[in-house]
């Protein structure tokens, strides 16, 4: 016959409509698969609309409307985190940061205090929100809290035994001013690792307490060879 021709025909009109129908259908589909996530046991989800709190997403598979509607940060609730004050990292040794470390107390002495703050995140939402740098927040408030708590206790409770207390009062005074600026972060404990007279100073500090250690101990000698003596 002479009307028809060899080769292969171009895909009619209704042929391409079905294969495009096909392509944004796949498109669509992996589109909204893109919407899910899991969330780890020690995690937890801040679902985000437009940038706005939506829900919170716990353990597991979850779904949300895909980007750019909604998005989603996983945020670690179980891990424990640092912050230390008073010294600095410098290869694998630690060396003193006197800008942080030097505390004035009530009795206007300078003590040299280096401490760890240990911190968790209580609440994922307010920590998303409410806060640009944690760790750089909650270095200032630990530097705050133990300038307030230092200054007004005496020096010599601080560097014995009143170490104890400085660091409680300490831990609660941060979790007051975390609280206040809900932060969503909680301070589990505050380590004081060493809190002495500034090196400057420190030889004639020292001898200052050996000349007190000697005066008891030779007060005691002193009430001893009394105590012997008079009865006889």
């Amino acid at each position: 016959g002479g009307g028809q021709t060899g080769g292969p025909q171009p895909p009619s009109a209704r042929q391409m409509g079905g294969g495009a129908i096909m392509l944004g259908g796949l498109v669509l589909l992996a589109w909204l698969a893109s919407g899910f996530f899991i969330v780890d046991p020690q995690f937890r989800g801040v679902v985000l609309q437009f940038g706005k709190y939506r829900s919170t997403a716990t353990e597991g598979l979850n779904w949300r409307v895909p980007y750019p509607i909604q998005t989603h940060e996983l945020v670690n609730v179980s891990q424990v985190r640092n912050v230390e004050v008073g010294f600095t990292e410098s290869g694998t040794a630690k060396r003193r940061n006197t800008k942080e470390s030097l505390v004035l107390t009530d009795d206007e002495n300078i003590i040299d205090i280096q401490f760890v703050v240990q911190y968790e995140i209580r609440d994922p939402l307010e920590f998303l929100f409410n806060n640009k740098n944690a760790e750089d927040a909650v270095k200032q408030v630990a530097e705050t809290a133990i300038r307030e708590i230092v200054g007004k206790s005496k020096m010599d409770v601080v560097l014995s035994e009143g170490r104890g207390k400085v660091a409680d009062d300490t831990q609660k005074l941060m979790q007051e001013i975390l609280d206040r600026y809900k932060s969503g972060i909680g301070v589990r404990r505050v380590n004081l690792q060493a809190a002495q007279a500034p090196e400057e100073v420190k030889a004639a500090f020292d001898d200052a307490v050996k000349a007190g250690q000697d005066r008891e101990r030779l007060k005691n000698e002193g009430e001893a060879y009394a105590n012997d003596v008079l009865p006889k």
